[in-house]
């Protein structure tokens, strides 16, 4: 189970930032209008790009509401001015009264449908122009970022938080527009119509107001209640499925369906507590409009027994008081969808916001050609300025050089190849590469100059062939071929069912741990870096898969610049030189043939590796 994160401090300048106030649900006034503020620059950044088609729908949908609204003056029409006539012979008032009806029905039907088909457009658009950002923004955010903020929120914002939005543009948008043109173009009609008959009509929107403003901070906090507690479903689900192999091992079943549990009543229960919100609000709004048309009956009857309004006027007003609360309902279900839209959109606008901790360089420097020397200039870092890491680390190897690095765990071997990498910056001093300062390089130079192989190769579906082809998207299938070959690895590929063409499934789960690694291997030899960083990148392999890749590495590794970071010494034994750290510190530095000779730490752990051999 992930940890949920102490709840930040609203009350900082910065607390709410990004995704720093995800999961605090009760948060300050101040606060949320950040929030929303934020969430609407985002909206209208979603919106400007087709602005054009929204003005276009805006024109549609004052046609369709005049025509919808122009039906109660016919009526009124027909009553006081057709039927008399009528009734002294005249049928002409009469079939105008009908085809004018008639007309507008049509009218008002045809530019519905125009305008759901132009808001659908834009909606799809905009949904369509969300997700891109959301993948986009969310792969370029540093490795730190990604630590922290679990794969499974991330899963969370792309579909829970993204169907929530999709639903509300898809079902509502429609509804919306024309029932607030409807409210506000039937006020002006009742005003026109009878001044003190439409003051009673529109009275009635001081509690729907006061109605309203009750129900949008109580659902505001709901929802996000409700998107805090599917977003922590998500993330267990994700790593119970992904950590499956430990779960079943280790029968973790129950306690992982107690958790489950736990948050999935939680989804309920502010689900449910959002439904009695709605519950309390729409029929509150029900009983507001249905006595406000009472009262408009009543008085309006009575002016009609004395002589002060046509009964025709009242029939239309009464009309238009219906047409103006029967949308109430609709809104009211809108208005609930857009909360809960809102707080997904407030999640979204966060995750978007967030800077990634190893930015691109503004004005980076060009470097075409990656000769590989490296250098750590007076290098402090620590994880989240908190434990330090490094203390104060120098370091120069020259381009060419096979640079080991050993010593215990916590030593502080990966950080250095991670800073190398620049999945993170130091936090005092510099890393050059060719005397350039790798912060100063663009992504792809510095992905071009420096590849990393980890301890486990990740693998993506799709054939072995493809696997490898990632270290350089352009190589052929020769140079494929050839990279597997020059780490020994094409004689187990070529005896796979399909041979190079063989799908490794999902994560590479129909290749052994050992396989896979050599996959990697071959997708970094085939990268042709200048430097490449092995982090424990041979742990994986059993003996004479080692063995083979060791003698592959003599080969591939000349001329260019490695750092290889392990702790069998077997890997050890091609490097030029050895770095023994402890504590972020270098202990010893030298030739390993000249660490062993000279009796200190390095002597020490290869003398008890060759007693382990024996």
């Amino acid at each position: 189970m992930t940890a949920v994160p102490n709840a930040p401090d609203t009350h900082s300048d910065d607390s709410w930032r990004g995704v720093a106030a995800e999961d605090n649900n009760d948060i300050s006034d101040a606060v949320g209008i950040k929030l929303q503020d934020r969430s609407r620059r985002l909206l209208r950044s979603l919106v400007r790009p087709h602005r054009r088609l929204v003005a276009l729908a805006t024109v549609v949908v004052i046609v369709s509401e005049l025509a919808f609204l122009v039906g109660p003056l016919i009526v009124a029409y027909g009553i006081d001015s057709a039927v008399p006539a009528l009734t002294r012979g005249d049928g002409g008032p009469l079939t105008f009264t009908a085809i004018g009806y008639l007309g507008a029905g049509v009218l008002n039907a045809l530019s519905k449908a125009v305008f759901v088909r132009l808001s659908a457009r834009i909606s799809q658009a905009v949904m369509l122009d969300l997700r891109g950002r959301v993948f986009d923004h969310s792969q370029a955010l540093s490795l730190s970022f990604h630590e922290k903020y679990t794969s499974g929120r991330v899963i969370a914002r792309m579909t829970s938080d993204l169907d929530t939005l999709s639903d509300l543009t898809e079902q509502g948008l429609d509804g919306l527009v024309s029932g607030v043109l409807s409210v506000f173009a039937i006020s002006v009609a009742l005003l026109f119509l009878d001044l003190p008959l439409g003051l009673i009509a529109l009275i009635a929107f001081l509690p729907i107001m006061l109605l309203t403003r009750w129900f949008q901070g109580t659902s505001r906090t709901i929802y996000r209640r409700t998107r805090t507690a599917i977003a922590s479903l998500i993330v267990q689900f994700t790593e119970t499925m992904n950590g499956l192999r430990a779960v079943l091992t280790f029968r973790r079943e129950a306690r992982n369906e107690a958790i489950f549990a736990q948050f999935n009543a939680e989804n309920a229960q502010a689900n449910g507590d959002g439904m009695m919100a709605l519950a309390k609000y729409t029929p509150a709004v029900r009983m507001v409009g249905n006595l406000t048309l009472t009262a408009v009956m009543i008085v309006g009857a009575v002016q009609v027994i004395n002589g002060g309004l046509a009964i025709g006027v009242l029939a239309a007003f009464l009309l238009y008081v219906r047409r103006m609360y029967d949308p109430l309902d609709e809104l009211a279900m809108f208005y609930n969808s857009y909360q809960s839209a809102a707080a997904a959109l407030e999640k979204l606008s966060g995750l978007l916001e967030e800077v990634p901790s190893v930015p691109e360089p503004t004005d980076p420097i060009p470097l075409p050609h990656v000769v590989g020397r490296v250098t750590f200039e007076s290098v402090q870092f620590s994880y989240n300025r908190q434990v330090e890491v490094l203390p104060t680390f120098d370091l120069d190897m020259p381009a060419g050089q096979t640079l080991a690095v050993v010593g215990a765990t916590g030593a502080g071997k990966s950080t250095l190849a991670k800073l190398l990498a620049r999945f993170y910056d130091p936090t005092v001093g510099r890393v050059l590469l060719d005397q350039v300062d790798i912060s100063r390089l663009s992504t792809a130079d510095l992905r071009r100059g420096v590849v990393m192989v980890t301890q486990e190769s990740f693998l993506f579906s799709g054939s072995v062939a493809d696997n490898i082809a990632l270290g350089n998207p352009a190589a052929t299938r020769a140079e494929v071929e050839a990279a597997a070959d020059a780490i020994g690895a094409g004689t187990f590929i070529r005896s796979l069912p399909e041979g190079f063409d063989t799908d490794v499934r999902k994560r590479g789960g129909r290749l052994s741990a050992g396989q896979r690694q050599l996959v990697g291997f071959a997708r970094a030899f085939l990268a042709d870096p200048a430097v490449l960083i092995l982090d424990e990148a041979t742990a994986s392999l059993d003996i004479p898969s080692e063995r083979a890749v060791q003698a592959a590495l003599r080969t591939v590794l000349h001329n260019r610049t490695a750092v290889i970071i392990a702790h069998r010494l077997s890997t050890v034994a091609i490097a030029d030189r050895v770095l023994v750290m402890d504590h972020g510190r270098i202990l010893e530095d030298g030739a390993p043939a000249e660490l062993i000779s000279g009796g200190g730490r390095f002597a020490g752990l290869h003398s008890a590796w060759q007693e382990s051999l024996v």
